[in-house]
């Protein structure tokens, strides 16, 4: 007999305290609930909770500690048709599990019903073949941590695969390679830094699901969008052992970064489950409380309510769903010491009901919380449901992925007409989108390109996805790339396509980091990765998507690194406030538009279709804003000069009023500037096509 106290309905899941651990599970729909414990051959012994408060079923067991393997089965109501889906025969991975043990084997004992006939209740154990939770010991030396901190008008943000960023790097040792350790190595810290790199965003972390699909045409889910536990480290990136040890892993993985002033972001996705739709397995939600965690379809509750596109949509309006949330987040920032968070298709969480909701529950729990609310929080701003598409819309407290930026800032490389008023936009900082209501330029996060869509090698070497190797038919990822290929699709010998391309990608890595807002950039982009046309890798947990270390173009790399100092070193680049434009007197305003002759761009210049050059002038004496200590800010001058037109044109330097003289400090054209002199106010400089050019007034 298995001796048990009554416990406390708090913390939920499994909390060790030194001499026992308590445990407690929500659901109101429960008829009884039965605590599993496993030992490492399998044997299983079940203990009754008997004990229940406000839905929460818990119990306390004195003696079971760190490493212990359990789950849960769930009585009650098994009724589709009134969105009930209660059954014992399943085992069930606790929503709070700090540690997961294994993975599931799609065994048909998964599903609560059988394959060959839908309408029968499936009674199979789903155990031998199920994930386990299992009891972690919540102790860690952090010794001196501290959160880096970094303002957002000082974060250059890089998105990063755990595994994708470190299996092939011959610097960090083999059994650490693709997992926590591995990142944390002073070979990839190193790497990081030389970028100026201060954030780390990782793909999920968060205890993933590989689908069913993809494993029968022997692929894994890559990218990890399919989220089963919220609390634990995903198991497969320890290089230590899966009975908590992934838990120790990741926490000395961020006290690495931070030691290296790195803050780490993570990639939640708190829009959708692993279950799936009415089809999928049962392994947490569905079997605890299904009503409680899902949107279900109003008229017909056998079904579920899909925004998302995965099959299912967490409850936003109930409360527990939005306790799973918020205890989820601060778990992560107070007990694994994370950064921030950076949230998968939040769209989805602000539909309290149907429509999107700025206005949400979800928003208003993370505006007055004084753990959640203090780290950078980032959303990505869409969802697949009806008026999903939301850049720009989220609280002041939020900045966003801006898609606009993406999309304008690929099109007016690639030569499309009538965008260089848009970009003008994008270039500052996006104020149509941020500036209303009262947020700064830092409100957009700024990229060219992200794990979803091409790398930045494929963006200028293909017109159109290649993504055969998924096994759809190529019908997978988008077809709105807004890329183009230089004349040749795919790789190519030709040496003017070869520099046309590479210029290409100078073009948007400059502009990424010479714009306002904040600079993020694709793992492996500086390093010329490509996945040759695939798109929409996300089933491709090979060479396609991992980096190659060995093939890195070390020239764009120079460059990458060097137009990151650039920025670092100008605080002109990385305003806290939008540009106003005015001048005050004699004096000039913060930025200026000129055309390639040096004249002020008028209105008919902006909308011209041809129109696909420009000048820029950041004036450095006009930033207008203090610096860390009070002082004002001054810093240098600057002229951008935007050549995205098919011809080489001339550009006239503007008048003496703006500068006399201007050094050249970054081409896109030209590597070498050691014997480049200075231009005079009047002169003529000539930029090759799609090209940009950097000058400094001296």
């Amino acid at each position: 007999m298995v001796e048990v106290w009554p416990g406390t309905p708090y913390p939920l899941g499994a909390t060790f305290d030194g001499a026992g651990t308590n445990f407690a599970l929500f659901s109101e729909v429960a008829e009884a609930v039965e605590l599993c414990l496993f030992d490492a051959d399998g044997t299983e012994t079940r203990v009754e909770l008997t004990e229940r408060e406000a839905s929460v079923w818990h119990g306390y067991l004195p003696r079971v500690g760190p490493g212990q393997r359990y789950g849960f089965r769930v009585h009650g109501p098994y009724e589709p048709a009134t969105g009930h889906r209660c059954n014992p025969a399943k085992l069930l991975l606790d929503p709070y599990a700090k540690s997961v043990e294994g993975e599931i084997d799609w065994h048909e004992g998964l599903f609560s019903y059988h394959f060959g006939n839908r309408d029968k209740l499936n009674t199979l154990d789903s155990a031998p073949h199920m994930m386990k939770s299992v009891v972690v010991n919540p102790y860690f030396d952090w010794q001196d941590d501290r959160p880096p901190r970094h303002a957002y008008h000082e974060t250059v943000i890089y998105e990063a695969h755990v595994k994708g960023l470190t299996i092939n790097h011959p610097d960090i040792p083999e059994a650490a390679r693709g997992t926590y350790a591995g990142l944390a190595s002073p070979a990839v810290i190193d790497h990081l830094k030389s970028l100026g790199v201060t954030a780390v965003e990782l793909m999920p972390v968060h205890q993933f699901v590989h689908d069913n699909g993809l494993g029968q045409k022997g692929l894994r889910n890559y990218w990890g969008y399919n989220t089963i536990g919220y609390f634990a480290p995903h198991n497969a990136y320890t290089s230590a052992g899966q009975l908590g040890e992934q838990v120790l892993e990741f926490k000395a993985m961020v006290r690495a970064l931070h030691r290296a002033d790195i803050e780490v972001i993570l990639d939640v996705v708190y829009n959708h489950t692993a279950e799936g739709n009415h089809l999928g397995p049962t392994l947490a939600f569905r079997g605890i409380d299904n009503a409680a965690y899902y949107r279900l379809v109003d008229n017909d509750p056998r079904y579920y309510t899909d925004t998302t596109g995965t099959g299912n949509s967490l409850l936003m309006r109930h409360p527990h769903v939005l306790q799973l949330i918020m205890d989820s987040l601060r778990y992560w920032i107070t007990e694994m010491h994370v950064d921030g968070f950076r949230f998968d298709l939040a769209a989805t969480l602000a539909r309290q009901f149907h429509e999107v909701d700025r206005l949400s529950a979800f928003f208003d729990l993370v505006q007055q919380d004084p753990i959640v609310s203090r780290v950078k929080l980032i959303a990505e701003p869409w969802d697949v449901g009806p008026g999903g598409y939301q850049v720009g819309n989220f609280p002041p407290v939020w900045t966003e992925w801006n898609g606009k930026y993406r999309d304008c800032v690929r099109d007016f490389w690639r030569g499309e007409p009538a965008t260089l008023g848009e970009f003008a936009m994008r270039l500052t900082g996006s104020s149509d989108l941020y500036e209303e209501d009262g947020r700064k330029p830092y409100a957009s996060i700024n990229f060219i390109t992200a794990h979803d869509g091409f790398t930045l090698r494929d963006l200028v070497s293909y017109n159109t996805k290649h993504n055969e190797p998924n096994g759809e038919n190529n019908a997978d990822g988008t077809s709105d790339n807004r890329s183009w290929n230089a004349g040749v699709e795919g790789l190519t010998d030709e040496p003017t396509i070869i520099a046309l391309r590479d210029r290409q990608r100078r073009n948007f890595l400059a502009t990424l980091f010479l714009s306002q807002g904040v600079p993020m950039i694709l793992h492996g982009d500086e390093l010329g990765r490509t996945q040759h046309g695939n798109n929409n890798a996300y089933s491709q947990d090979n060479e396609i998507s991992w980096v190659d270390w060995a093939a890195a173009d070390s020239d764009l790399l120079a460059f990458t690194r060097s137009v990151s100092q650039l920025r670092a070193e100008h605080p002109v680049f990385r305003r806290r406030r939008f540009f106003d434009g005015l001048g005050r007197g004699d004096k000039l305003g913060d930025v200026a538009w000129l055309k390639p002759d040096g004249m002020d761009m008028t209105g008919r210049d902006w909308t011209a279709g041809f129109a696909k050059s420009l000048t820029v002038f950041l004036n450095g004496e006009a930033i207008k804003e203090p610096g860390r200590q009070g002082e004002r800010i001054l810093d240098d001058s600057f002229l951008l000069l935007f050549n995205a037109s098919e011809d080489d044109l001339e550009f006239t330097i503007p008048p003496e009023k703006y500068g006399s003289a201007w050094e050249p400090v970054l081409d896109t054209a030209d590597d070498d500037l050691r014997d480049r002199l200075a231009v005079l106010a009047g002169e003529r400089v000539k930029l090759i096509s799609r090209s940009l050019l950097v000058l400094k007034r001296v």
